[in-house]
C-alpha cells in the first residue's frame, strides 16, 4: 500500500510533467490508482488527501470536495511553476 511519501511523490512527478502549463488539475482518485491500491479494500485514501491538501500553496483551488473531506472526488488545481 502507498504512503504518504508515495502520493507526494507521485503528485511531484505530476508537476514535473507539466513544468511548461500554467496549473494542473489532479483527481483523488486518479492519483492513488497511480501510486497503487485502489481501488481496493485496504485503500489509503484518506492519506491520499491529506498529502494533497499539505502540499496546497497560495493561489491553489480545491475544485471538488466530497461531502465528508476526504475522497476520490477530491480535486485540486495547483498553480505552476513550484
Amino acid at each position: 500500500m502507498p504512503e504518504a511519501a508515495d502520493f507526494e511523490a507521485e503528485i511531484r512527478r505530476i508537476w514535473n510533467r507539466a513544468a511548461d502549463d500554467r496549473f494542473v488539475v489532479v483527481n483523488a482518485g486518479d492519483l492513488h490508482r497511480r501510486a497503487g491500491g485502489y481501488p481496493g479494500a485496504n485503500h489509503r485514501m484518506p492519506v491520499c488527501c491529506e498529502v494533497m491538501r499539505r502540499l496546497m500553496e497560495s493561489g491553489d483551488e480545491i475544485r471538488q470536495e466530497p461531502p465528508r473531506g476526504n475522497g476520490a472526488t477530491l480535486t485540486i488545481l495547483y498553480r505552476l511553476p513550484r
